[in-house]
């Protein structure tokens, strides 16, 4: 009985233990400028999107627009290609396979 007790109080300080060494990687992290995101915790460094869409939308026809669909593809993909066009291919599939209702590409 004691011995079983003495095993529940083991598991349960250890828990708490590895729980609070999480906590304290998670602050080490978003300080850093890197977010701890899903499930699997993968670190991902924060994006300006505002700035690089700004940019990436400045010769653009529509660039309310585009800044607008852009911020949503920076917010989804944490990425934004370099230059005003093309390179879209930088940011990997998740930039390049989003499309909208109407099956035109999203991103610009």
């Amino acid at each position: 009985m004691a011995s079983r007790l003495f095993l529940l109080a083991a598991i349960v300080l250890f828990c708490i233990a590895l729980a609070s060494s999480d906590a304290k990687i998670e602050n080490q992290d978003t300080q850093r400028g890197q977010e701890v995101k899903g499930a699997n915790r993968r670190l991902l460094t924060s994006v300006d999107c505002v700035g690089l869409c700004r940019v990436r939308c400045s010769l653009h026809s529509r660039p309310n627009v585009c800044t607008r669909a852009c911020g949503t593809c920076c917010a989804r993909c944490n990425c934004v290609p370099p230059g005003t066009s093309g390179n879209r291919e930088m940011c990997g599939r998740c930039y390049t396979d989003m499309t909208t209702h109407g099956n035109k590409t999203k991103c610009p």
